[in-house]
């Protein structure tokens, strides 16, 4: 018995397909607003680690897509895209808002830029259970600051940006299913007015994000990030891009094919086999 998968074996002593794969499916992160900007967004966070693994079938293709993160540019930025696994999709993590724009929903939303409290992204967005996601953080414009509020991560909101001090990305969520612990999906560090002395950029979250900043930091490929807000300084800055999703696979025996269009590599450790997909779109199938 490995986790809950009865393992058989043939004569030669070739453990066969276990008949089901435990999956972490990551979306890309949402891009860093321009211009006292949010944070983007992390990329919704799916997982059966906890949970219950997903059937699949031998000689069977079953769809992987990995999501690109979205762009922080100078005008608003762009969602990441969705990650997928069979049945499983994790949404892209929310845009952020730039020059005063609403932070956008996605798997986490994205931090509002500088203006009202309420320019916040929602995250969940699709509802999905357990959580993919959460909220980003709101943006402000108090006693002569201008700053971005943080992206939501995996784990927590993005923080509300105060007088000041831009709100930082929320934090990801730490996953063993690649045989080692790994954070992914963190939100990116909304972005603050770099002429107005005192004024402070957010920190991305735990798991890639991007801390806010003049010109905001890129997520981490292949974690989720969101992209960190930029700030002002008399140029119109960019946000940073989000970090690339991501799609890891576990499960014990069997023969794996990665399809065309897919990059990918499988190893072991403690007693599964791991295929961990970090780019593309195409079919998986498993044979004994």
């Amino acid at each position: 018995m490995i986790g809950n998968i009865v393992a058989g074996f043939t004569s030669e002593g070739k453990i066969l397909f276990g008949g089901s794969a435990d999956y972490l499916v990551v979306a890309g992160g949402g891009g860093g607003g321009y211009v006292n900007g949010g944070g983007g967004g992390a990329g919704g966070y799916r997982t059966s680690i906890g949970g219950s693994p997903l059937s699949v079938s031998l000689a069977t293709n079953y769809t992987v897509i990995v999501g690109g993160g979205g762009n922080g540019t100078q005008t608003p930025s762009t969602a990441g895209s969705n990650s997928v696994f069979s049945t499983i999709t994790s949404a892209g993590g929310g845009l952020a808002g730039g020059g005063g724009g609403d932070g956008g929903n996605g798997g986490s939303g994205g931090g509002g830029g500088d203006g009202a409290a309420s320019d916040f992204g929602l995250g969940n967005t699709p509802s999905t259970s357990p959580s993919q996601g959460n909220n980003g953080g709101a943006g402000t414009v108090s006693n002569g600051f201008d700053v971005g509020g943080g992206g939501g991560g995996a784990t927590a909101v993005g923080g509300n940006a105060s007088s000041g001090v831009a709100g930082n990305g929320g934090n990801g969520t730490a996953n063993s299913i690649s045989g080692s612990s790994v954070t992914y999906a963190g939100g990116g560090g909304g972005g603050s007015d770099n002429r107005s002395t005192g004024s402070t950029p957010g920190t991305g979250g735990t798991g890639g994000g991007g801390n806010g900043g003049g010109v905001g930091s890129n997520g981490t490929v292949n974690r989720g990030g969101g992209g960190g807000g930029a700030g002002y300084d008399g140029s119109l800055n960019n946000g940073g891009n989000g970090g690339s999703g991501i799609v890891i696979l576990r499960y014990v025996g069997g023969i794996i094919t990665i399809g065309a269009g897919l990059t990918g590599s499988t190893t072991s450790a403690g007693g599964y086999n791991i295929t961990t997909i970090t780019a593309g779109t195409g079919n998986v199938s498993w044979a004994d």
